[in-house]
């Protein structure tokens, strides 16, 4: 049997820093993981996954911050007390899922939307930290 070398390999190397620095950039605002892909040549799925070992510590340096701080406002006087009518609301089955935001936290993941009661959230991840 005879191998024939057809040319050099096609496959780029690219270093930590060049990782690092389109990891970053995929982390601007307004930014997409694809028009950061389209704009260097490279498969998406190449950047979710440097992303994904830059989060677990595994793309070498310092692992990224898996939750971002979150300021929890108190909640604004119901409109029942001003004596304005509120419009009927729909069940929560058939309302959008809007604002749904995903943390994970010691290998467990809760999932809430923009509905949620902040004081019952923080029971949940204070459970899930001491886990």
């Amino acid at each position: 049997m005879q191998v024939k070398v057809l040319g050099a390999e096609r496959r780029r190397r690219w270093s930590q820093d060049e990782k690092a620095r389109l990891i970053e950039e995929t982390l601007q605002p307004g930014e997409t993981v694809c028009g950061v892909a389209r704009r260097h040549g490279l498969a998406q799925s190449l950047l979710f996954t440097w992303r994904r070992q830059a989060r677990q510590g595994r793309l070498g340096g310092e692992a990224l911050p898996a939750l971002v701080p979150v300021e929890i406002a108190s909640a604004a006087a119901p409109a029942a007390t001003t004596g304005a009518p509120q419009p009927p609301s729909l069940p929560p089955v058939q309302r959008a899922r809007v604002g749904l935001i995903e943390i994970e936290l010691g290998g467990c993941r809760v999932r809430v939307d923009r509905d949620v009661d902040p004081e019952a959230l923080q029971r949940v991840l204070e459970l899930l930290r001491r886990r």
